[in-house]
């Protein structure tokens, strides 16, 4: 679960700039900025964390995802280029949202980590539609069954919207959502929602 009051973050980069103009543009936005490291050192302390925002790399990518283990900690990359390799580690990785650097800007960085608060799929078009030629690729997901309830949200994810917007435009709780949201995952086989989303595209049912 979110902690309540203002959203917290811990911002990686190998470049000092990079980080403090992050820094500054997240508390101008009512983030808590927690720490900054480079390559995850200093170790982020990721009790309590909402938000591990991380430049990606093989290496970084594996112990931020160790590091989340057992957290409720969101995972977010910064990706300086982005090649199929990248989305396929990144994704399969269950990281929740990517940020290119050729396009962040103060108003994605923002608007990318409420998303990921607000519990929405925050992944660029151009790099939704490389993951689903990855996991049209992958073999091991096959045709699964989806009831209606399960594909309207689906639809709304999709859509780009987030937990709380879901709940009010079908008139469920929150928690119903996800509820919902973790048996897509479960039935195909999926760790984010990013790739629940191409799955169900991929096959036909949203």
């Amino acid at each position: 679960m979110i902690s309540p009051g203002p959203p917290t973050v811990w911002i990686d980069d190998s470049h000092a700039i990079v980080r403090r103009g992050m820094a500054a543009c997240l508390q101008q936005a009512d983030f808590v900025v927690r720490g900054e490291s480079a390559t995850l050192a200093p170790e982020p302390v990721l009790a309590g964390l909402d938000i591990l925002l991380f430049e990606y790399a093989g290496p970084t990518l594996r112990r931020a995802v160790r590091l989340a283990e057992g957290n409720n900690t969101r995972l977010v990359a910064t990706v300086r280029d982005v090649d199929e390799q990248a989305v396929r580690e990144i994704v399969d990785a269950g990281v929740g949202a990517v940020l290119p650097h050729s396009t962040l800007t103060p108003d994605t960085l923002i608007a990318t980590l409420r998303a990921v608060v607000a519990g929405a799929v925050a992944l660029p078009g151009d790099m939704l539609t490389r993951l689903l030629l990855h996991v049209t690729q992958s073999s091991h997901l096959g045709p699964t069954r989806l009831n209606p309830r399960e594909r309207s949200v689906l639809r709304l994810l999709a859509d780009g919207m987030d937990t709380r917007g879901i709940a009010e435009d079908l008139r469920f709780s929150e928690r119903t959502v996800k509820n919902v949201v973790h048996d897509v995952l479960t039935k195909l086989n999926c760790r984010t929602r990013a790739q629940a989303v191409a799955v169900a595209t991929r096959e036909g049912v949203i």
